[in-house]
């Protein structure tokens, strides 16, 4: 687990796992297994799409989404990133946020560089390739799948112009 940003903590499941129940935390939990499973309820292969927290769940002191770490981007719906940045920024402020997914490698740091692009100064000024170099020597294990590497870079211009 690093911290990329002030209170903003990236890794894995084993860092949540480290970090639960101690207080002052909130977590995005960025991987469909086995939290979004549990959160609610479901035992096929997915949750039922007409559930109302189909993409994203909303329960105390976190955020748990679909998300899954894949090879297409057309299978990552921006409105779960969205709904993890919003949150990250909503509890920033009174809480050290940790994001993490199954091993702290794609989905987690993916999110973190979005938000740190969209809501600080850290990237604003840098084009895609040059942020993801300076975020990789804050956070050295990003090595996102193609899914989300292609999200971060199709929406980059997108978030960072928001900052």
């Amino acid at each position: 687990m690093i911290e990329v940003s002030r209170n903003l903590f990236v890794g894995s499941q084993e860092d949540e796992s480290f970090v639960r129940g101690q207080t002052g935390w909130y977590f995005i939990h960025a991987c469909k297994e086995p939290y979004h499973r549990q959160a609610l309820g479901y035992t096929g292969r997915g949750a039922p799409k007409d559930h109302p927290e189909y993409l994203v769940a909303a329960r105390d002191g976190r955020l748990i989404l679909n998300l899954v770490d894949v090879e297409n981007v057309a299978y990552i719906p921006a409105e779960i990133i969205d709904a993890a940045l919003m949150a990250i920024n909503q509890n920033i402020g009174g809480s050290k946020v940790l994001v993490h997914c199954n091993q702290g490698l794609s989905r987690s740091p993916a999110i973190a560089l979005l938000y740190m692009a969209k809501f600080t100064v850290q990237f604003r000024s840098m084009d895609h390739e040059t942020a993801v170099r300076e975020f990789r020597r804050m956070y050295p294990a990003y090595a996102p799948a193609r899914g989300m590497a292609e999200f971060v870079r199709l929406h980059w211009a997108k978030y960072a112009a928001q900052a």
